[in-house]
């Protein structure tokens, strides 16, 4: 605690006495420097907490914890003059076109001027077209159905009608339809939505009244009705020639799993699985695959199959962030990168290009590839970190060359595994294994039939018929 301020009368006292002032004023300075002290490592304190809340706020904007997506791009990456938004000036016009069939026709006649009662003159027609929805009102059915006992047969009987999608009667005797339940299949699984997200849209547009409960059951039947559409998409990913795969953490149980996705242009299929090896990885793709897999640098991968190759987007996004790690020019980067870079340009150019020609770069590729990593160790860390990273997967490198058809990136298990990644931002997973079951199933069919142009809506639909039409 500081002492008070000396009084003119101590002064005065102490006039006479100068050893004991001098010591006063020491232990004064003492005290004024002991105080500045204090106040500079405070500031210093608080120049660190400013510079961890820019950083934690940059992190923020680049897709940190509870920040933006991860697929954000860093404001320094951004370009300093973007293009205008929309398609480019000069592009063919768009707009809705006539419907070939009116279903009403209204007609407003103009007798008087609306403003001063007057007869109009030079009275002539404006024709619109609109598209509206009719008023949505849950159609109730009541269905009369009989059983019996057939003598010749010595068995019991019923009839049934397309629409039943269950047996089930008293108490349980009230189910929705086919098209309800499918409607609700294409809000969970097509659009995403949550449990109670779905029952709340089911509710408001079509007037139907679900539970979370009741619904999760409900897809959890659809599920088991589309059981055998699932084991031909496995059959499906089994017989591609060019695979693509990925996988992210998930929720299941409430304990740590993961979501492995496999996928081709026409089909996609989700797995949910306790353990992401190579074992739970050959449950699906056996290691005797013939197919080209195409994935990024997990070690899971290494060998599962015999014809591979690794994400170039992934490895671009190694060298860039060894570029940024470095923080001075390094010639050995740019040459790696220019490779990567070039053998896509010579893709993309595959056809335009004589087979000799072609095969004659796609050599001066490999040696030049080569060339760059079988050099001795880089002797900076950054730079041989990612030559020890291509050196492991150098007989991955150039594979998309050799196959026309195969990507040179894995963007397509990226792009198929995004929705299943904002879902578990939402939900967090799945409580119970039959609720994942149901997952990986009516997803899959979703992404699958988005994929091939199909109306999942219409598959649910009629896989819910328990007498099937």
């Amino acid at each position: 605690m500081a002492e008070p301020p000396i009084s003119r009368e101590v002064l005065q006292t102490l006039g006479d006495q100068p050893e004991a002032l001098i010591d006063i004023i020491l232990r004064q300075g003492e005290r004024i420097l002991a105080q500045r002290q204090l106040i500079g490592q405070q500031q210093e304190a608080i120049r660190r907490l400013a510079k961890q809340v820019a950083g934690l706020e940059e992190q923020l904007g680049q897709g940190g914890p509870g920040g933006a997506a991860p697929f954000r791009v860093r404001q320094d990456k951004r370009s300093r003059a973007p293009k205008k938004p929309g398609r480019r000036q000069g592009h063919q016009g768009r707009w809705r076109a006539t419907p070939g069939q009116v279903d009403q026709t209204i007609e407003v006649a103009l007798e008087r001027c609306p403003h001063c009662g007057a007869e109009p003159e030079d009275v002539r027609d404006i024709v619109q077209h609109l598209i509206e929805l009719p008023p949505i009102k849950p159609l109730v059915i009541k269905l009369r159905t009989q059983r019996g006992w057939c003598p010749h047969c010595r068995q019991a009987c019923a009839s049934g009608h397309p629409l039943q999608v269950s047996q089930a009667t008293g108490a349980a005797g009230t189910h929705l339809g086919p098209g309800s339940l499918a409607a609700a299949a294409e809000l969970r699984y097509a659009a995403g939505l949550t449990m109670r997200t779905t029952c709340a849209v089911m509710e408001s547009l079509l007037g139907l009244r679900l539970t979370p409960g009741g619904l999760s059951q409900a897809m959890d039947r659809a599920a088991d009705r589309n059981c055998d559409h699932y084991h031909d998409l496995e059959r499906i990913i089994r017989g591609s020639q060019v695979l693509h795969t990925d996988e992210t953490g998930w929720w299941l149980e409430n304990r740590r799993a993961s979501l492995w996705v496999m996928c081709q242009p026409q089909a996609t299929l989700y797995r949910i699985v306790d353990h992401k090896d190579r074992a739970t990885f050959h449950e699906t793709i056996p290691p005797d695959w013939p197919g080209v897999l195409v994935s990024d640098c997990l070690a899971v991968y290494d060998d599962a199959t015999g014809l591979q190759h690794k994400c170039y987007a992934h490895h671009l996004k190694a060298i860039s962030q060894a570029r940024e790690r470095l923080q001075i020019p390094s010639p050995w980067l740019d040459q790696v990168r220019l490779l990567l870079t070039a053998a896509i340009a010579l893709d993309k150019e595959r056809d335009a290009l004589e087979p000799a020609k072609f095969a004659e770069t796609k050599r001066a590729l490999h040696l030049a590839a080569h060339a760059l990593l079988t050099e001795d160790l880089r002797p900076c860390p950054h730079e041989e970190a990612v030559r020890n990273r291509l050196w492991k997967q150098r007989d991955h490198l150039l594979v998309f060359l050799d196959h026309p058809g195969v990507d040179a990136t894995n963007n397509l298990a990226e792009r198929q595994l995004r929705p299943a990644v904002i879902r578990r931002k939402l939900s967090c997973g799945n409580k119970t294994r039959r609720g994942a079951r149901s997952f990986e199933i009516l997803a899959s069919l979703a992404a699958t039939f988005r994929q091939t142009g199909q109306s999942f809506l219409g598959n649910i639909a009629a896989a819910m018929h328990l007498q099937q039409v």
